[in-house]
């Protein structure tokens, strides 16, 4: 389980370690820095595919995502008594984002590139490109020089090798590539190995289509689907797995408890798969292509979260989006329910389903607010975290 999340001079997030539970619920009012949350654990886990750089690139760059306010408050700014302005900068633009699980930590710090001396005679075409100036990888929960087993410093990456003894693994690694993707590999470095299968099994749902041209609204070809697709695309081959190695029992009930009397089943023909569903008092089922955009949203959110592969981590944004107020109760129980066989973050600003989930306290309940544009978490004691060095 993921112990703890840091992040540090994305958007609003301009210092933000929390600890994690089983599940967590984040909430918060509009532009508490919800979605920087969210985007940001995306962005951590892009990591592990070789992605990050490129999902910056697609949200305007490192530019445009840092941290817009100074590097440190000052007492008179914190009370009012000065304006906020910026300060002489002591440390360097850094985005940094890092985890703390059971048994690893992973950290990252991505910089701004160095202009070069004397300027190339070819045009630079990158120049906008962040680069990876640190990362570590260690044992435990906390960064230290003690249970550090890999770190990176610019272009080398060094390991400690079968004797405890340090040695440089690459002295030339690219500064656009993470040594998560370049150096992980079982002879040297199998916990690298171990850690990027992981973060690559991370799951987030944040957009299903539901609009009258979605995928999921029309029949497709099918294969077995025990991990619903981000966009929902394959909808009906996920149930269709569900029924057959999944908890088929468990997904009537969670339809029931939803739409009493009604019922979800799929058709097949010719290898395409679709979806249907009986309800009280109709002579004919719906298809996907006649159901409203919650109820379909809905059927979405329980083939993600009773996957017969539930991963160790899985992330949902503001999974009310389109549900009548009727449907957050089960949406509640249904996440409750998967929270059992997987590590849960709910982001949501729906006081029903934040009360639902923390009915019992089972939930780590997270509130975010904007404190002189900085988010930061009410009441929360950040747990101890220590970024590494460049």
């Amino acid at each position: 389980m993921i112990l703890t999340i840091a992040i540090s001079g994305y958007r609003s997030l301009r210092n933000l370690v929390l600890p994690l539970e089983k599940l967590t619920v984040v909430t918060g009012a509009n532009g508490a820095g919800k979605s920087s949350f969210y985007r940001a654990l995306r962005l951590l886990a892009d990591v592990a595919q070789g992605r990050a750089i490129a999902s910056l690139a697609a949200e305007g760059g490192l530019q445009s995502t840092i941290w817009a306010g100074p590097e440190a408050f000052s007492r008179g700014m914190k009370d009012g008594s000065v304006p906020v302005q910026g300060t002489g900068r002591k440390h360097p633009v850094a985005l940094k984002l890092g985890f703390a699980s059971e048994d690893y930590g992973y950290a990252i710090d991505l910089g701004l590139p160095q202009p070069p001396k004397p300027p190339p005679p070819s045009p630079v075409y990158f120049a906008l490109d962040p680069e990876i100036k640190a990362e570590a990888v260690w044992a435990g929960e906390e960064l230290s020089r003690r249970n550090v087993f890999a770190e990176r410093r610019g272009a080398v990456v060094t390991a400690l090798s079968g004797d405890a003894r340090r040695q440089v693994l690459l002295h030339d690694l690219a500064a656009f590539e993470s040594m998560m993707t370049q150096s992980a590999d079982p002879q040297n470095l199998p916990e690298l190995l171990y850690l990027r299968a992981q973060m690559n099994g991370w799951r987030f749902y944040d957009h299903f289509r539901t609009d009258p041209h979605a995928p999921v609204r029309q029949a497709q070809v099918g294969t077995r689907t025990p991990v619903l697709a981000s966009d929902g695309a394959d909808l009906a081959a996920a149930i269709a797995t569900i029924l057959e190695i999944g908890d088929a029992a468990e997904f009537h009930e969670a339809i029931e408890d939803a739409f009493p009397g009604s019922a979800v089943e799929v058709t097949e023909d010719r290898g395409r798969f679709e979806l249907l569903m009986r309800q009280r008092g109709l002579l004919r089922p719906l298809a996907a292509s006649e159901l409203s955009d919650g109820t379909l949203r809905y059927l979405l959110l329980v083939a993600a979260l009773m996957t017969p592969r539930p991963p160790a981590l899985m992330v949902l944004n503001e999974p009310e989006t389109s549900l009548h107020p009727d449907l957050l109760a089960p949406l509640a129980r249904l996440i409750l329910q998967a929270s059992r066989r997987s590590q849960l973050i709910v982001v949501s600003h729906a006081d029903q389903l934040v009360a639902g989930l923390d009915a019992e306290g089972d939930a780590f309940l997270i509130t975010l607010k904007k404190v002189l544009g900085e988010t930061v978490a009410e009441g929360i004691d950040a747990p101890a975290w220590t970024w590494p060095s460049r």
